[in-house]
Parts: C-alpha cells; sequence; structure tokens
C-alpha cells in the first residue's frame, strides 16, 4: 500500500512538474509574439506593423530614437531591452567592439535573394568585427551632384565644382561629406587612410589646400536646404553637391535640373537592422527584416518617404513619380559605385572639423 501511495505521489508530482513547464513554455511563446523594435522616425509605419501582426500574429512594439540613443539605451543594459534596432552602418562595429551590444547575423535567415548585391556586401564589410558581419541593410540616402544641365553640362563630379569657368556658380556644404567626396574625385581613397592618422592629416591639409584655392570659384557654402533649392531654382546657382530628394523636387519643375551620380562615386549612408545581443525574439526580428525588405513593403515605404531602399525590385512597386527617380539616377552601375561610408574611427571628425574650420577662415 505504501510502495501504491508512494507511487501515485511521484506520478501526481512529475504531472505537475510537465504542466508547470509546459505553461512556462506558453508563457515564452506568448513573450515571442512581441517585438520590441528601437527605430528612426517612419521607418516603422503603422499599416506595415498591422499587417506584419496579420501575418505573423506579432505585435511590433516601436520605440523611435536616434544612433546615439540607441547605443546610449543598448550600453545600459549590455545588449537588452530591444529585440532589433536600426542604427545606421557607420555606428555599428566600433560599439560592438567596445561594449558587445549587438550579435552577429545569421544570413541563412535572411532573404539576401531580395537585397541589392553591392549595398549588402558593402554592409557586411563595414559592420564586420573578427570575421563576423553584425548587420542588414534597409534604407540608404546620398550626396551627389544637383546640376542644370543647360547651364552646366560639362559637370559630372564633384571636382568640377571647382572649375573656373563655373565661378560664381557652384556651392557645396562645408561639412564632412564634402571633404571626402573631393578627395575621391580628385583620386585619393579618404576610407583607406582612417587607420592612418598621419596619412589621413596629409590628406586633408592636401585638400584644404585645393579648397582654398577654389574659393573664388564658389558661391557659397549652403547651409540651408531651401535657400540651395531657391539659388538653383534662380539660376543664380547651376550645380551644388546635394541630396537626392533636393534634385527631384527641382527635376519635377524643370527638367533641366537634375540629381546626377558624380564619376568618382555618390557618397552613400545606410541604415541597418542589427540584431541586439540579449534579444528576446531573434526569430521575430529576422521575420521583420524579411517583410519590411520583401519589394511592395519596401516599395510602399519609398514612396512615403522618398529614402532609398536595399530591396532590389522594390522599384517595380513604386509609384511612377519615384520609380522613374530611381530608375534614372540609380541604375545597377551606380550603385556598385558607391562610396559607403565605413565606421569614424576616434579622432577623426575633430581633425576634419580643424580643416574645414582653417577653410572657411581662408581669404
Amino acid at each position: 500500500m505504501k510502495k501504491l501511495l508512494l507511487v501515485f505521489l511521484c506520478l501526481a508530482f512529475l504531472v505537475s512538474g510537465l504542466f508547470v513547464t509546459g505553461c512556462k513554455k506558453e508563457e515564452a511563446k506568448e513573450e515571442n509574439k512581441v517585438l520590441r523594435l528601437i527605430s528612426w522616425t517612419g521607418y516603422a509605419p503603422a499599416d506595415q506593423v498591422e499587417k506584419f501582426k496579420a501575418e505573423t500574429g506579432i505585435t511590433v512594439e516601436v520605440t523611435f530614437s536616434s544612433n546615439e540613443e540607441m547605443i546610449s539605451k543598448l550600453r545600459a543594459t549590455r545588449g537588452g531591452g530591444f529585440d532589433l534596432a536600426q542604427p545606421s552602418q557607420d555606428r555599428i562595429s566600433s560599439v560592438v567592439e567596445e561594449f558587445g551590444i549587438y550579435q552577429p547575423i545569421d544570413y541563412s535567415k535572411v532573404n539576401t535573394a531580395q537585397l541589392d548585391p553591392s549595398m549588402l556586401a558593402a554592409t557586411k564589410k563595414y559592420t564586420e568585427v573578427n570575421g563576423k558581419s553584425y548587420a542588414v541593410p534597409h534604407v540608404f540616402g546620398t550626396s551627389g551632384l544637383i546640376v542644370n544641365k543647360a547651364k552646366a553640362p560639362d559637370v559630372k563630379d564633384y571636382k568640377d565644382l571647382l572649375d573656373p569657368k563655373y565661378t560664381g556658380r557652384t556651392a557645396y556644404r562645408m561639412k564632412r561629406p564634402t571633404i571626402l567626396a573631393m578627395g575621391f574625385s580628385l583620386g585619393y581613397d579618404p576610407f583607406a587612410l582612417y587607420s592612418d592618422k598621419a596619412a589621413y592629416q596629409k590628406y586633408l591639409d592636401e585638400i584644404g589646400d585645393v579648397l582654398i584655392k577654389a574659393k573664388p570659384v564658389v558661391r557659397n557654402y549652403w547651409e540651408n536646404g531651401d535657400a540651395l533649392l531657391e539659388s538653383m531654382r534662380s539660376g543664380e546657382v547651376w550645380a551644388a553637391m546635394g541630396w537626392e530628394q533636393q534634385a527631384w523636387k527641382l527635376y519635377k519643375e524643370n527638367k533641366d535640373i537634375d540629381y546626377i551620380a558624380p564619376a568618382s562615386g555618390s557618397m552613400a549612408w545606410v541604415d541597418t537592422f542589427a540584431i541586439p545581443a540579449k534579444s528576446e525574439n531573434v526569430e521575430g526580428a529576422y521575420k521583420w527584416i524579411n517583410f519590411v525588405l520583401k519589394p511592395e513593403n519596401a516599395a510602399a515605404f519609398t514612396n512615403a518617404e522618398n529614402y532609398g531602399t536595399a530591396s532590389k525590385d522594390a522599384v517595380k512597386f513604386l509609384n511612377p513619380e519615384a520609380a522613374a527617380n530611381f530608375s534614372r539616377c540609380f541604375t545597377p552601375e551606380v550603385m556598385a559605385k558607391m562610396n559607403w561610408y565605413p565606421t569614424v574611427p576616434a579622432g577623426l571628425e575633430e581633425m576634419e572639423g580643424k580643416i574645414m574650420d582653417k577653410i572657411k577662415a581662408s581669404k
């Protein structure tokens, strides 16, 4: 009798243990129906969040942020608190090395067939740490040329903005993209010099001298995008370094003015998907990445925000105006020549700042 009672108690304990374990597994399963995303404003449209939930049953909780804040929040939790983040490409490898806040990407779980090959390759390269890469490309934008082809037909590269025959008719910002762009146009590879501060300083000194010498050619160092648009509309400026979104506004009004990808390659940034080290819904993160980069979903984002997408076939689903802009200005050949920003080593931006101050102060 005592043996039967003991067997009964053991069975009861086992069953209750299985029940508790089952409950915990079910609870964990329910927890995985939430994806905590930290991203940029506009990158997770409400209609796509609802569509994703309808398809997967996963609710996306979005926190809008910036690069600096993403790093700060994830550092505080050592990579916890969020399941998916969207840092810029040049803000990943250095924080992985220093803080370990992201985990390597398992590209076997990413539908890479949807992605532009050159952008994927660049993102893998510039987010690599110890042989592993940490991001998937999502959105891109560029600094290229805005040119009135009727007035400045020979402007094909950044250095052409320094040509004396266009004296008083060109403009660019006195910001680091210009310092880098002019370098590429003049035959340097600034990114290859990042690891050697002495070599990079020599490069900055040489570019500084070039831009100081060419200062009489330049109408202004524009600060305000709207002011640049007005100067292009009025004919005061014929060619400038600027963004594709600015150029397309002008093209809509005047077909002589358009975005031109410089012969040495546009300066290009990428905002990515990166998975925090302590993500509690990794599978959900990969589902969201693949969902967002489906051509029709990526196109819906681009139609609304006018930013380029890493989804290579999204152009098939764009509205006619956006499709024409991207097809005309971002051909496969242009995409293959992009100068994608890598991580900036500590101290380089301070060096660049001093050169830019010298240029602006020169007479």
